[in-house]
């Protein structure tokens, strides 16, 4: 972790990347017992995942009230953690169990389990492929029909490796990344790694003494709405870019 930190300090020193900050579009409730481990919206619904053994689930939101409108839970010793939604099916990580769990979408009824080495952190997709984060510099493609790895994209900014990738989300043909432990967030080509910008959301308001790190990102293609929020934040935020000066 001190080597990812150290990694990351360097990354961010790096001019010729662009740098964004953001504004405030709208803000939302969120539940403080929530860690949150991955957002994903679907047709307009937002769905989250949680972790934490015994507080493990996935849960469909509604945005503008908070309020829990399908809930699944997943129990011990599981650690839930990032979702993907693809081809009907919601798929899940857990974190240190090297157990992934399918379900029936949008019934969010349990299909099967499967394996894969390593911890599961992050997960999204493009419709095509899935991408899996395991806490490294490293992206794992995944084959959404077999659920095997095919090939790795390894995440670098000027040759230098960013480390400490955690939730996914696929936006406009990128992919963004949560640098845990970090108010960073990173976009990333998934052709070859290369970082294409830095979010920094260390502004976003969030009680210190209470909330827990930035980690959370859904983006409505439909509607173009980008939210973003952390484990055991009040609140999610609908946030716009702006270039940082």
């Amino acid at each position: 972790m001190v080597m990812a930190a150290a990694c990351l300090a360097a990354n961010l020193s790096g001019a010729e990347t662009p740098r964004y900050t953001a504004r405030i579009v709208m803000t939302f409730p969120h539940d403080t017992g929530a860690f949150t481990q991955g957002l994903e919206f679907n047709n307009g619904a937002l769905y989250e995942s949680t972790g934490m053994v015994g507080h493990s689930g996935i849960r469909k939101v509604n945005l503008t009230t908070g309020k829990v409108l399908q809930q699944l839970r997943v129990n011990p010793p599981f650690f839930g953690e990032g979702i993907t939604i693809i081809n009907g099916q919601l798929i899940q990580l857990t974190w240190q169990h090297q157990t992934g769990f399918v379900y029936k979408f949008p019934e969010l009824q349990f299909v099967k389990q499967f394996s894969y080495s390593g911890e599961g952190w992050g997960l999204t997709n493009d419709g095509k492929q899935i991408y899996m984060s395991d806490g490294t510099a490293q992206i794992r493609v995944w084959d959404p029909a077999t659920l095997k790895e095919v090939r790795r994209i390894t995440v670098q900014d000027n040759g230098r490796q960013v480390g400490a990738l955690n939730e996914l989300e696929w936006v406009r043909g990128e992919i963004w990344a949560n640098v845990w432990m970090t108010d960073q967030i990173v976009r990333v080509s998934p052709a070859n790694g290369k970082v294409l910008g830095w979010i920094d959301l260390a502004d976003l308001p969030r009680d210190r003494s209470t909330a827990d790190v930035l980690n959370g990102i859904a983006y409505d293609a439909t509607t173009r709405r980008l939210i973003v929020t952390g484990k055991l934040w009040a609140n999610i935020y609908q946030i716009e870019l702006v270039p940082k000066r």
